[in-house]
């Protein structure tokens, strides 16, 4: 799952702190109680990324973005009407701050690297995820510029003080400030209620069908090359515990799991690498990844069965995507009870990403109990 840190908002916020400074020094007059902006800012800033995790439990992020655009519009009008009571300025600054409109933007836009995956066969999660820095980096410069204008234009530049605004400057500073801003928050909750359509539920859909996709032979991956003759392989066990046919894995919709390969019921909790290798690819929700051996027999590793809506949590990786891999190499750590508690099972399936390329298989047998790095299947493929 992506990384979230307090610096996802950070041109956001610089630019209410920038603002909310002008409205101490020239529109209530009183820069000395300004101190308790900074203390505000931080902690609630440094509070709001942790606790977005923990909320989005049990509150889809749909209604964290609108929850935190409804606080945003209810601090504009505290700011606007309430200005000359500090103690609802400060109010009015903490719900400002639990606003988690970038952090769910961000975590979109990386649930949409497997949607274009699914709709074009083609991962650009490298063009996906630049554009986190690149937000943070936009909204810096974009704040800043707005801040050095909004200034000029109200006359708050200089040695100027309260006493020296007009009704005009203030008008003009309320404006710009807030009213637009106003506006646009309040456009941005019907643009997002109402046009994004990829919710969390949605993106377990798509993983699941990017999924059988995979397991169908379906979708190329970006590791696929040509190859003439046959070769071969030999997998070895990714985790301790009993090895299942596939035919005998049922699915999360009842039917049997689709794709040519194997499963094991695990009595350990952590994953190796079952070959020497390159890491292709995760899924966002931490649950799967693909995995090509160095004679390029490509394969999908499937941690538990419905586990795509437990949307990572319990699987911590111990990789990075496009990493080279040794057999046995530990791979992931993934919670089993946690698993289970959750209604899921906790079965590791590992399938062929092209199954139509496989010619023969030998040495497997079902209910054998194994430790990972045991020799499971030999593969003949092209």
């Amino acid at each position: 799952m992506l990384q979230i840190s307090p610096s996802t908002s950070a041109g956001f916020f610089h630019f209410l702190f920038k603002l909310v400074h002008n409205i101490y020094k020239f529109v209530i007059g009183k820069p000395g109680e300004f101190w308790i902006v900074g203390v505000i800012a931080t902690i609630i800033g440094f509070c709001t990324s942790p606790l977005y995790p923990i909320l989005n439990k049990f509150i889809p992020r749909k209604w964290l973005f609108i929850g935190g655009q409804v606080c945003m519009s209810l601090a504009y009008l505290i700011f606007i009407f309430t200005r000359s009571n500090v103690l609802m300025m400060d109010f009015g600054l903490v719900l400002f701050n639990i606003n988690f409109a970038q952090l769910v933007t961000v975590l979109t836009l990386t649930d949409a690297i497997e949607y274009g995956q699914l709709k074009s066969g083609q991962r650009n999660e490298a063009v996906v995820l630049a554009v986190r820095p690149m937000i943070d980096k936009l909204t810096g410069a974009i704040s800043n510029g707005l801040v050095g204008y909004i200034a000029i234009a109200a006359g708050m530049t200089g040695s100027a003080t309260a006493a020296d605004m007009t009704g005009h400057d203030i008008r003009t500073f309320d404006s710009m400030a807030f009213y637009i801003p106003l506006v646009l928050a309040v456009l941005s909750i019907f643009v997002f209620l109402f046009k994004v359509k990829l919710s969390e539920e949605v993106h377990a859909e798509v993983v699941e069908e990017l999924k059988d996709k995979l397991a169908q032979g379906e979708l190329t991956s970006e590791a696929t090359t040509s190859s003439t003759g046959l070769k071969e392989e030999t997998i070895y066990a990714p985790t301790d515990g009993e090895l299942v046919a596939m035919k005998e894995v049922v699915d999360r919709d009842g039917q049997p799991f689709p794709g040519k390969g194997f499963a094991i019921k695990p009595t350990s909790d952590k994953l190796y690498a079952p070959f020497d290798g390159k890491i292709n690819f995760t899924f966002g929700t931490r649950h799967a990844f693909g995995i090509t051996s160095d004679k390029g027999l490509e394969m999908i590793i499937h941690i538990g069965v419905g586990t795509v809506n437990m949307r990572g949590e319990g699987f911590n990786a111990h990789y990075n995507d496009g990493q080279i891999v040794k057999k046995g190499q530990l791979l992931f750590d993934f919670d089993r009870e946690l698993i289970r508690q959750s209604g899921y099972e906790d079965w590791v399936i590992t399938f062929f990403a092209q199954p139509h390329n496989i010619k023969a298989t030998s040495g497997f047998t079902p209910g054998k109990l194994i430790k990972h790095g045991d020799k499971v299947v030999t593969v003949e493929f092209k």
